[in-house]
């Protein structure tokens, strides 16, 4: 370990995850000018490594080797050496990202990528051990090697260099497609996703198994579409599965960032922002179609969980916790049979253990990952007890085990703020106080909103993309603008307050300045006036999060209909366009935009709400309805309708002056209505495939 007086350049940075290396003693750079001219300067490669702060093999490879003097010396010498935040700067990432998985067909963090002076990449991989295993080499010898064959070999490392660069800048030249997606392009989606799908556990594919909310939404939009119930059936399963896995933290609430096996019992222990925004927003949404209170559970404790240790005190969300704790994974989240024993009385403890799967032996390293292998009224009947009474023990003893973890060393929290992961969040807090009603996420959504606005703009009305100790940096990227376009529009239909649609407005229209493709149509990733890189990538995936072009389609289709600027839908539908090949062909990395596909092609239900407050119960019963493709609009009174400038609240009147509805589709407006039962049946002729 070196001396603590010994402080490297990234000393200076914000960034927890940089700082974290502040003391390596390896000569870190900060991405940026001084580096890579000191490459072109000294003719050295440039060793690029990408990380963030709660990557539990980042730590790794940082005990390793980053904080060995004898690697130092190596990359010191050899080497201008540069560390990454990710989550920083996502447009580095993503690039040399794609970089390594052309070189090497898989990828991940660590990055460890190799750069030519000018930043063109020659080599790369990920993680790297100290000493050869894992059938991997030792990181020295690696960099020994490439060090050699930069020095002897430099055409070979340009050939190298500018095969991969010429493969990069294929990624952002998208052909525009001239066919236009049909409901079978949806159909066919959805039959390709479901081949991967467990029918034991839940989820796709083997292990490492992860969320893929984005997935599981396209699965319940096809039940909503066409009742479909082995769909539905899906969802449930795996949704289940996962909150009463390891995977979920079932005392203090949240999900971990991935299952390293096929059942969700064992993580990687961090947690993500955006994974508890997508899954809690996917929770809500699967209780609208099945009223399972567990869902409802779920969406309250992770919430919660956000609300209590992921928010600042103005308002916005945090990124990440930490999968190690004490230098070890999961430490903080393990649990001991003893412990358990010590905490809670005898019958109880006996009860609890046999709850949550909690053994002598552990299910994890000679420890206990809580989880749930069989339901509480299942467990009931089988023991011969009273459901109320096990309830109980349950929540006393979650209530014990979760104030003595309390008194642990947490995890370290990584506090930037993100401009996309809030957006991501902020609707998902929309979203569950549209279902709910819950006024407290109502209140954090609005305030974390708030916060972006105010404190993560330009004077232009440009986004930044991070907000760290008082100062907002680096420009945003397109999906910053897109997650915020989403979450504004999702607090309008929570509020009806035009003030948040007007937001929306405004950034979209940033966006497409910014961003917009004018040749092939599409998002850029970064904008126009950015910081030049060898590439400039426009990205198709949805990977752990949406990407900017699929958030952006959804979102400025909403926009579209609320705003009547058919240009939002315009720009949306040539984005459809674009990814419709790969939708074809593999849905399983396009998942939400296959949300976006389906909104496009099945179109939504239009629901306009005229007279009474903005949480009548008309206007709660358009919110709560299981409805895969809504837009929904309010006005308190005919004369705010008219002013609103909203087309659809245009010649809306309140009969009567009480609150009135009208279901409008497929350019077909339903009678007024001002009956709930009216209302309620109406929805689910609509669901069903009815007219207005």
């Amino acid at each position: 370990m070196p001396e603590k007086n010994h402080a490297n350049r990234l000393i200076r940075e914000s960034s927890p995850y940089l700082r974290q290396h502040a003391h390596n003693p390896v000569d870190w750079f900060a991405w940026g000018e001084e580096a890579f001219r000191k490459a072109k300067d000294e003719n050295k490669p440039i060793f690029l490594s990408v990380g963030y702060s709660a990557c539990h093999w980042c730590h790794v490879m940082e005990r390793e080797s980053f904080e060995s003097e004898e690697t130092a010396a190596v990359m010191n010498e050899h080497f201008v050496n540069v560390k990454v935040d990710r989550e920083e700067r996502p447009d580095v990432d993503e690039i040399y990202m794609n970089a390594v998985q052309v070189m090497t067909g898989s990828g991940g963090w660590p990055m460890s990528v190799f750069l030519t002076p000018a930043g063109v990449p020659f080599y790369g991989g990920t993680y790297f051990p100290p000493d050869s295993r894992y059938g991997m080499p030792a990181f020295r010898q690696v960099l020994l090697s490439v060090a050699r064959h930069y020095r002897e070999n430099p055409d070979k490392v340009s050939q190298t260099a500018d095969r991969l660069r010429e493969r990069l800048s294929m990624m952002g030249q998208l052909p525009v497609q001239a066919d236009e997606p049909t409901p079978e392009d949806f159909a066919g989606a959805y039959r390709k996703l479901i081949e991967q799908f467990d029918p034991q556990n839940g989820g796709f594919g083997r292990q490492p198994k992860f969320p893929n909310a984005m997935n599981v939404d396209a699965m319940l939009r096809e039940y909503a579409r066409s009742g479909n119930a082995s769909a539905l059936d899906m969802v449930v399963l795996t949704l289940e599965k996962m909150a009463r896995g390891g995977i979920y933290d079932q005392l203090g609430g949240g999900f971990h960032r991935y299952s390293v096996d096929d059942r969700w019992l064992v993580p990687h222990f961090e947690k993500m922002l955006y994974d508890n925004a997508l899954l809690s927003a996917l929770y809500t949404r699967a209780f609208q179609a099945t009223q399972h209170p567990l869902f409802a559970q779920v969406v309250e404790e992770t919430l919660t969980y956000v609300m209590r240790e992921m928010t600042h005190p103005g308002g916005g969300f945090y990124s990440t916790q930490d999968a190690d704790s004490e230098g070890e994974e999961g430490k903080f989240f393990l649990w001991d049979r003893d412990e358990v024993a010590e905490l809670l009385s005898g019958e109880d403890a006996a009860l609890f253990c046999r709850y949550f799967d909690i053994s002598s032996g552990g299910n994890f390293e000679g420890k206990n990952i809580l989880n749930v292998p069989v339901d509480g009224q299942t467990l009931a009947k089988f023991l011969e007890i009273n459901p109320e009474h096990l309830q109980g023990v349950i929540a006393r003893g979650r209530q014990a085990l979760f104030a003595a973890r309390e008194k642990r060393i947490k995890p370290d929290l990584d506090d930037k703020i993100q401009a996309n992961w809030n957006g991501m969040m902020i609707s998902a807090f929309a979203l569950s106080y549209q279902v709910f009603g819950y006024g407290a996420h109502l209140e954090a959504a609005s305030r974390a909103a708030r916060f972006v606005l105010d404190g993560m703009r330009q004077d232009d009305g440009r986004l930044f993309h991070i907000w760290k100790d008082g100062q907002a940096r680096f420009n945003g990227y397109q999906d910053d603008y897109a997650c915020m376009v989403a979450a504004l529009i999702d607090l309008y239909e929570a509020t009806f307050d035009r003030d948040w649609l007007d937001g929306a407005k405004e950034l979209a229209d940033v966006m497409i300045d910014q961003f917009w493709d004018e040749v092939q149509g599409g998002f850029f990733f970064t904008g126009r006036d950015h910081e030049t890189l060898i590439v400039r990538s426009k990205n198709p995936y949805d990977n752990a999060t949406p990407s900017g072009n699929s958030v952006g389609a959804m979102a400025l289709m909403r926009l579209g209909i609320l705003t009547g600027q058919a240009t939002y839908w315009d720009m949306a539908g040539q984005v459809v366009r674009t990814f419709l090949p790969y939708m074809r062909e593999l849905p399983s990395g396009f998942g939400q935009m296959v949300c976006a596909l389906d909104f496009y092609v099945h179109r939504p239900v239009e629901i306009a709400i005229v007279g009474g407050a903005p949480d009548g119960p008309l206007a709660r019963l358009a919110r709560g309805a299981h409805l895969s493709n809504r837009v929904l609009c309010g006005a308190a009174s005919p004369e705010e309708a008219l002013d609103s400038g909203v087309p659809l609240l245009q010649d809306k009147t309140a009969v009567e002056g009480r609150e009135t509805a009208y279901v409008c589709r497929n350019f077909a407006c339903s009678a007024p209505v001002t009956d709930a039962d009216v209302l309620e049946k109406m929805l689910v002729s609509v669901r069903a495939g009815g007219g207005c």
